[in-house]
């Protein structure tokens, strides 16, 4: 499907720097599909190391994780070593935050700087963190007008 597959270190971790390159270009990647295409690889479910390298990408807690796709750590962590996919929601909730971070990408022309302002609270979206709006449709279209805002010259 395209989605990450990393090589694990001794630990069956994958390197950071490895997990975050690989959230950049799963964004990448959902950004060239077409929706008809993204609901078919959302519907099949993807590789549950995203859920790895969101976490790094962002610097998450667990519990973060775990709220962001609405799974537990352990049943994240048990489809990636059964190497099975993630389930539609995780998987979609995934996407919403792809096209989210390639939308910052975008405006910040910086992953790193995307990365940081996604991470830090932001008082124009009632003191959370950019990333964690997400969760929910509604959340991530508050993000998204808020960097249009930005990108269109007004503050955020």
């Amino acid at each position: 499907m395209g989605d990450a597959t990393l090589s694990p270190t001794k630990h069956g971790q994958a390197n950071p720097k490895t997990l975050a390159a690989s959230f950049w270009r799963f964004t990448a990647s959902q950004e060239a599909h077409s929706e008809t295409e993204r609901l078919k690889r959302i519907r099949i479910g993807f590789s549950p190391t995203l859920s790895q390298a969101l976490r790094v990408t962002f610097r998450l807690q667990d519990k973060q994780v775990e709220m962001l796709l609405n799974a537990s750590t352990s049943t994240l962590e048990r489809r990636r070593r059964e190497h099975k996919r993630l389930d539609s929601v995780a998987s979609e909730r995934l996407d919403r935050i792809a096209t989210v971070s390639q939308l910052a990408a975008e405006v910040f022309e910086d992953k790193q700087a995307a990365t940081d302002w996604l991470s830090r609270s932001n008082d124009a979206l009632g003191g959370q963190a950019p990333i964690m709006l997400c969760d929910t449709d509604i959340g991530a279209k508050q993000v998204r007008r808020a960097l249009h805002a930005m990108e269109w010259g007004g503050a955020a």
